[in-house]
């Protein structure tokens, strides 16, 4: 069961028109794990984002981002032509994402594709009615909201006009009828990015390279569950929410955080068996292999904040159903632990309580280890001899710095300790950053994720995410051709020495 991988975003594989998509370098991209002796490839979430362009703030919880879906394949598939597809502007830097271009462009380039395939009647095949057959639960609820919010000029579904917002029959019929041609696009959209996903999720399984999906714990106020299934959510008679998501104030912020996600109605999804969460999580077992969970801490508290406040001050903490969701999910859904292998992971990060750790150790799930985190106090809970085996370690998150660029900030107090744990006598930050990876593989942990702008010795311009800042995150790409040979023989000479290389890649 020791194991490793390598965390790199879909958005961020090097591709044509713009964006990382399932072309053919996530294609290559597996090969590269599969001959670094790689087991596992974490993705983040998939879902179709929204303003901000955050994949943790998604429209849906249950769709695909139609960014994407790869053009390539649909010129392939007679669908779109090259000369179609290199008309529309889609960014000009390879290494980062412009999503301005892309929420220009992209629709408009699909919907050549769509038309064509409702010349070729794509749409009456067996395949396309057993997929809409087979997501009914979310699919049209989706697609619809889609459609509205554009007739709404983007506008939030919460001040739609009341008949649309209350999903009164007649309304929710009549529009139906008005918006079906746009119906139809979302749900090519959906049938496409689920094969193409598809198809690249099984060349992932031939190579023995498990998928890591991460799932945000909250949904956004503007998503179409939240308006398709408000009764999972605490909101009053006209779908005001009582109450949002945030965290209590601290020692880093005064007033605390305010999230504004919508929180759940957990007394209620008890009742009906957590049908959401199970149908959610189910979803999330056929997209992926292992789902980590962000914020896993809302399972067993969430900090509630009146609606309407402009901070954090007056919220409360609640319980949250803490292993009675677990039960039930292990109930539903089979087994989500096994003996040789991880079907969760806990983000259990910043909120180290005695119920969350109390939830984690009785529902065996493993939470996250960062190294990042383990050398900038004397007595951290990330130091790698406090390790356990049921963990997965990383050097830093899609959150975090890089590890390059984290060297570069810590103190030399701090940079001075990290050297004597590791007994290193490197002076160069990029020979440094191979300590730091190769300490994580030492770890007991059975499970080792490193971001692959670590392997690369990155810096500031290939972070991520910075969280509490709108600006510049999700966009880092890899250059085309960028990763080696000689790259993967150094990371599997890693896993051979440490343990981590998967059954049947031996050899």
């Amino acid at each position: 069961m020791r194991e490793s991988g390598i965390l790199c975003p879909i958005f961020s594989i090097s591709s044509k028109f713009g964006i990382g998509c399932f072309s053919k370098e996530a294609y290559e991209f597996v090969d590269f794990l599969y001959e670094s002796g790689q087991g596992y490839w974490q993705i983040l979430p998939i879902s179709p984002t929204g303003f901000g362009d955050s994949p943790y703030q998604p429209l849906s919880a249950f769709g695909g981002n139609p960014y994407f879906v790869s053009p390539e394949q649909l010129i392939e598939d007679g669908l779109l032509t090259w000369d179609e597809c290199n008309s529309f502007y889609f960014g000009q830097d390879e290494e980062k994402v412009d999503y301005g271009a892309l929420y220009e462009n992209r629709d408009k380039m699909l919907k050549i594709a769509y038309n064509r395939f409702l010349e070729k009647k794509g749409n009456e095949s067996e395949d396309y009615l057993a997929f809409i057959k087979k997501e009914e639960y979310w699919l049209e609820d989706y697609c619809l909201y889609r459609a509205l919010k554009n007739e709404n000029n983007g506008a939030s579904w919460d001040v739609w006009e009341k008949p649309l917002r209350k999903r009164e029959k007649k309304a929710i019929d009549a529009a139906k009828d008005r918006l079906s041609e746009e119906l139809g696009f979302y749900t090519f959209i959906q049938y496409t990015f689920t094969n193409q996903w598809n198809a690249l999720h099984e060349y992932a399984t031939s190579k023995n390279i498990k998928i890591i999906g991460d799932i945000p714990f909250y949904v956004s106020l503007d998503s179409a569950d939240a308006w398709a299934h408000s009764d999972v959510f605490l909101m009053d008679k006209d779908l005001v929410p009582s109450v949002v998501a945030g965290c209590p104030p601290d020692a880093f912020s005064s007033q605390g955080q305010l999230w504004g996600n919508p929180i759940y109605d957990w007394s209620k999804l008890k009742k009906n068996g957590y049908d959401w969460w199970i149908k959610r999580m189910e979803r999330s077992f056929e997209l992926y292999d292992v789902v980590r969970i962000d914020h896993f801490h809302g399972f067993s508290e969430y900090y509630a904040v009146p609606y309407g406040d402009e901070n954090a001050i007056n919220g409360k903490a609640h319980k949250g159903p803490g292993i009675d969701f677990f039960n039930v999910l292990n109930e539903k859904l089979g087994d989500y632990i096994t003996e040789d292998s991880i079907k969760i992971i806990a983000e259990d990060l910043g909120t180290v309580t005695k119920e969350n750790q109390a939830l984690l150790e009785e529902s065996r799930i493993p939470g996250m280890k960062i190294l990042q985190y383990a050398f900038t106090s004397w007595d951290s809970i990330y130091m790698p001899y406090k390790h356990d085996k049921n963990c997965v370690v990383y050097t830093g998150t899609h959150d975090n710095m890089t590890t390059r660029n984290w060297l570069d900030c810590i103190n030399e107090g701090e940079r001075n300790y990290l050297k004597r744990y590791m007994n290193s006598g490197n002076s160069d930050y990029g020979a440094l950053v191979w300590d730091m990876i190769r300490e994580a593989f030492r770890s007991v942990g059975y499970l080792c994720i490193i971001p692959i702008q670590d392997y690369l010795c990155k810096g500031f311009e290939a972070r991520i995410n910075t969280p509490g800042s709108a600006d510049g995150n999700w966009q880092w790409r890899l250059k085309p051709n960028f990763l080696s040979h000689e790259l993967a023989t150094s990371i599997r000479g890693l896993a051979e020495t440490y343990g981590r290389i998967p059954k049947g890649k031996e050899d």
